[in-house]
Order: structure tokens, then C-alpha cells, then sequence
């Protein structure tokens, strides 16, 4: 983990947090309406990127592989995102997804009772935070994060897990249904690309269902739209 350049908090102090948040917080670009995405995402989303003051979440087979993604050119702009918990996100496999590990804000997961304060803390800090609640989160709690992420200009993203978890569902999500690999044969071979259907949902502009096939990423490691295959896709491992 610290090979990487990302930054790891170990404990969520939330007097550390908001001194952080003055280091890392842009001093510009809080004016524009959304946060970059891959130029193919950007035809699935509503707004062409990231809604600032919005709640996203991801879902389906590649839940995570599709919140890196979305992230990656939000850190490439100088801006950095923060991940609470999530253990298993793999750093290698977001930086092959685009993001740059050194904009990257690595906090443990803390306590239930701790959780609502230590993501409104980020909020006021970074421009995303991946999340995934320990436990449901009362409507009290959802409304006070979502106004801070409106009063900063901040994106909430839960990465996978049940959307049920939150008393409202998410303004926008972005789910990944069948998909397969490209590189494999019977018993042989090395996965080369990775071909997912993804489909966006929501409401508030994203209440018509959008939908693409997208390499995520392509054999030359980029995320782009793929041309549309007739026979089914399947998950493959």
C-alpha cells in the first residue's frame, strides 16, 4: 500500500481529516457543474460526467471495476478522491483503470456510529468518496451527507454492495450486467480485454435508461466503447 503513493489514514480522526481537507481541497474548478469521466461514459451519463452534489452508486459483476473508472480523470486532473473501507479494492488494478494512486485517500473503515461523520469529514475534503455502508443509514443521515456533497461540490459513490442499505435511492447508477474476457481459450490463454454491458439508471435526468457495451479496459488498456456483439455475453471466472 504505501509503494503506491496513495495516501493511507489509519484511523478516521476527523480533526486530521478536515486539516487534510484544507492541504488537498482544489482551489479551482469547483465551478464547473461535473467531474470528468472516460470519454465512453460520457454519452451514458446525464450530465457528460459526474454531477457535482450528486450520490452515485455502482453495481453488477464489475461494481468496482466501474467506480475506478469513473474516478480515474478526476484524479488526473490534480483533484483527489478518498475510499472509506472497501479492503479489497485492489491499488493495481485502479491504476490500470486510470486512477492515479498519489490523489488516492486510503481510510480504515471506522466504527458504525463513526461512519456518517467521518464521510461528511471527506466530503468537505476531497471531490469523491467511495463508500459502501456497514449497516442502513436513516434518512436523518442521508439527508446531512447529501447536503454537505451539495454545499462542497463533493460526489458520493457507493462501490457496489445493496442500495437498499440508504432510505432514498442514489441520483444515478451505473450497473454492469453480463460481460466476458477476451484472451482465453480452452484451458489456455492470457485475458487480454475485458468486454462489459453497462446501463445507467436514476432519476433527476437519469430516469431514461441508457446503455453500451464497453471494453473496461480494452486490450490496449484504455476504457472505450465497444461495437455491439450478437451472441450474449457471458461471465467468464
Amino acid at each position: 500500500m504505501f509503494d503506491t503513493g496513495s495516501v493511507p489514514v489509519s484511523a478516521p480522526d476527523l480533526a486530521a481529516l478536515r486539516l487534510l481537507g484544507d492541504r488537498v481541497r482544489p482551489l479551482a474548478g469547483a465551478g464547473e457543474r461535473t467531474l470528468p469521466v472516460p470519454e465512453a461514459f460520457a454519452g451514458l451519463l446525464p450530465q457528460g460526467g459526474l454531477q457535482r452534489g450528486s450520490t452515485v452508486a455502482t453495481g453488477g459483476t464489475a461494481a468496482t471495476s466501474l467506480a475506478l473508472a469513473l474516478v480515474g480523470p478526476t484524479t488526473g486532473t490534480g483533484s483527489w478522491v478518498a475510499v472509506v473501507g472497501l479492503p479489497r479494492l485492489g491499488l493495481l488494478a485502479a491504476a490500470e483503470l486510470g486512477v492515479d494512486l498519489e490523489r488516492v485517500l486510503l481510510v480504515a473503515e471506522p466504527e458504525a456510529r463513526a461512519w456518517p461523520a467521518t464521510v461528511a469529514a471527506l466530503l468537505d475534503a476531497v471531490e469523491v468518496v467511495l463508500v459502501r455502508p456497514p449497516g442502513p443509514v436513516d434518512v436523518s443521515v442521508q439527508r446531512r451527507l447529501q447536503a454537505r456533497a451539495r454545499d462542497r461540490g463533493s460526489v458520493l459513490l457507493q462501490v457496489g454492495g445493496d442500495l437498499g442499505m440508504w432510505a432514498q435511492g442514489p441520483d444515478v447508477v451505473v450497473s454492469a450486467g453480463a460481460s466476458s474476457w477476451v484472451g482465453l481459450g480452452p484451458g489456455h490463454g492470457r485475458l487480454q480485454a475485458r468486454r462489459v454491458e453497462v446501463a445507467v439508471t436514476g432519476r433527476r435526468g437519469a430516469d431514461r435508461p441508457r446503455q453500451a457495451q464497453l471494453w473496461l479496459p480494452g486490450a490496449d488498456g484504455t476504457i472505450a466503447v465497444a461495437e455491439p456483439t450478437r451472441a450474449p455475453l457471458r461471465e467468464v471466472g
